[in-house]
């Protein structure tokens, strides 16, 4: 029985399942590559426990429509997802749905063991759902109203132009409140955030709808 931490990759590009898991092998966890996620789905029930790294850009089935059947199963493996054209809607759908973090590809080492450590990281942790939303609750108090209007707005995927239409500022303030809130919560990453305010309950009333503004709304430092 070996220690290290199992990886299932799950990506129809068979060159990308070779690299990816030649920079996690490199880098000691074992993987298990899955060229569909039908492929995955007809054998979960027995697979290992370990991490899944899911592509959303299949055919098919794509990676949203995985995580969806994988949580009507009832399994409760923790989610990375990848992909090479998202945007801040698919982004948040993913996150809402209980993905642990996402990566544009191509993405960098360092980005992909961050991801999965924090998704591992939730294997081990045992806090609650209540204990989650209070300690995010702690951290929002220190937003004023507009920024947490704001945060409230990307917690619903709208883009800025949106953002600021509804609020009846300009896209350039909710680009001030936005850089404010992230420096106020101390977070990098717009998906730090995003990861605090659903705790809160934030963004639950709205299905988020098609974004405007690409990935580069959940890039660390672009504000």
């Amino acid at each position: 029985m070996t220690d290290k931490k199992l990886v299932h990759i799950v990506d129809d590009e068979e060159s990308v399942r070779r690299s990816i898991g030649y920079m996690l092998r490199t880098s000691g966890y074992r993987v298990e590559n899955w060229p569909s996620g039908a492929a995955l789905l007809k054998d979960v029930r027995t697979v290992e426990p370990g991490c899944i790294l899911l592509d959303i850009r299949m055919p098919e089935m794509d990676g949203l429509a995985v995580q969806d059947a994988l949580a009507q199963r009832g399994v409760t493996l923790p989610i990375v997802i990848m992909t090479g054209h998202g945007d801040i809607s698919t982004a948040v759908r993913a996150m809402k749905a209980g993905a642990v973090d996402f990566l544009e590809k191509p993405f960098e080492k360092a980005s992909l063991i961050g991801a999965l450590e924090a998704a591992f990281d939730h294997i081990a942790a045992a806090s609650g759902a209540a204990t989650r939303a209070a300690h995010a609750e702690q951290k929002l108090a220190a937003l004023t109203p507009r920024e947490r209007d704001v945060l409230e707005g990307l917690a619903k995927g709208l883009p800025n132009k949106t953002i600021a239409y509804d609020l009846g500022i300009s896209a350039r303030t909710v680009e001030v409140h936005r850089a404010n809130l992230m420096t106020k919560l101390h977070v990098r990453a717009l998906s730090d955030a995003l990861r605090i305010a659903f705790a809160a309950g934030m963004g639950e009333d709205v299905e988020a709808g098609p974004g405007d503004e690409g990935l580069q709304d959940i890039q660390p430092n672009r504000v």
